[in-house]
């Protein structure tokens, strides 16, 4: 009997993330779609349609990625830990986790939805085959269509567009170049072995740009290093190829040039969005005094944005969705780096972030009944 079931889909960003850690843990579990027929129940006790979730045997319903791992690793199920010892790369996978999943959303969204001749016959049966398995020509289109045209409209909110569309690619090559160049040198981003910033990666990197059909040619064509990593995450076995060291991670809580040019990416790239969100966050929470602790401070307990922020990035102006997930996230980076004191700042400040160290919200962001909320006013 399998102990655990992961409910998610295929082509999901955050199903992804939770999928590669539970296949390298070897963890005994079973995957299934939202078409299943507990679907409709696990929905209801989490209060909105989201994936991935987690039933454990037990029948506990868990809810996101990062919660997911940590369930895991608490109760002491992980083969080898997402989280390293060492203070230094602890914080700094921490970094690639946000990065990860929020940061590489928009090259996700954009390879997805804007390559229709490419992407639109595998996107429609991967849909199809989760949603409603087994639906006929014309329902399978109505089904798409309603699927995908959520989809396209959240790529907007996320700030793909056609005038933005040239400087995403331009940008995205750009990681992809400096990524592979890490690969080629290290089977994983801190050695011999996956932290949670391989898992935050795997999100998008996988389930949007290495299986969708126009962002996986550019891949395997062009940043063949990545594409093989994308693999290797999701094969409980190593995968090694012979040409790497053992698994262990660098030694030394040493960060090597070519990760420290994919930080200072980072902050060129990423930083001025989390920037503008965390001081739009801000003026909303200062705009709603009388918001209850505990509570998303919105009529709907399941809204996932508080709003748009506008901020210039590469030479255009971007207005992206304000989600408080990413500042639950960022707090975790935040965690890490203070208790790695003076060696990671010294490594932040030499890539441009060292503002992640401070870059706060009035209030923390917490995960309550599988949904963010805010927490009591840090200036209180």
């Amino acid at each position: 009997m399998t102990d655990y079931r992961l409910y998610g889909m295929p082509g999901s960003l955050y199903t992804a993330k939770a999928r590669s850690y539970l296949i390298k843990q070897r963890i005994d579990f079973e995957e299934d779609i939202p078409a299943a027929a507990a679907w409709l129940e696990i929905t209801k006790e989490i209060g909105r349609w989201i994936i991935p979730v987690l039933v454990t045997p037990t029948g506990a319903i868990i809810q996101d990625g990062a919660a997911i791992i940590d369930h895991i690793e608490a109760i002491g199920l992980a083969r080898r830990s997402a989280y390293p010892d060492t203070p230094v790369h602890r914080a700094v996978s921490l970094v690639f986790e946000l990065f990860g999943g929020e940061g590489l959303l928009r090259p996700a969204m954009h390879y997805r939805w804007d390559y229709d001749a490419d992407n639109r016959d595998f996107l429609k049966a991967d849909f199809v085959a989760a949603l409603m398995p087994g639906a006929t020509d014309e329902v399978a289109e109505a089904v798409f269509g309603a699927a995908g045209g959520r989809m396209r409209k959240a790529k907007q909110g996320f700030g793909v567009s056609a005038e933005t569309a040239p400087v995403i690619q331009a940008s995205y090559e750009a990681f992809l170049a400096l990524l592979d160049a890490h690969l080629a040198l290290h089977p994983y981003l801190l050695g011999g072995q996956p932290t949670i910033g391989d898992y935050g990666l795997i999100g998008p990197l996988y389930a949007h740009l290495a299986r969708d059909p126009y962002p996986a040619a550019l891949m395997k064509a062009r940043f063949y290093n990545v594409w093989r990593w994308t693999e290797r995450m999701n094969a409980a076995q190593a995968l090694l190829d012979g040409k790497y060291a053992a698994e262990t991670l660098i030694a030394g809580d040493a960060v090597p040039d070519t990760l420290v040019a994919l930080l200072r990416f980072i902050a060129e790239d990423y930083l001025p969005e989390l920037v503008a969100h965390v001081d739009f966050a801000n003026q909303w929470l200062d705009g709603h005094p009388d918001l209850q602790t505990g509570t998303n401070g919105l009529p709907d307990p399941a809204t996932r944005a508080i709003g748009r922020a506008s901020f210039d990035w590469h030479g255009v102006t971007i207005a992206s969705m304000v989600m408080p997930y990413r500042f639950y996230l960022l707090q975790r980076v935040q965690a890490a780096i203070a208790a790695a004191g003076p060696p990671i700042a010294a490594i932040l400040t030499d890539a441009g972030l060292a503002a992640l160290a401070t870059l706060q919200t009035h209030r923390p962001v917490e995960r309550v009944g599988h949904l963010e909320v805010w927490g009591a006013d840090r200036r209180a």
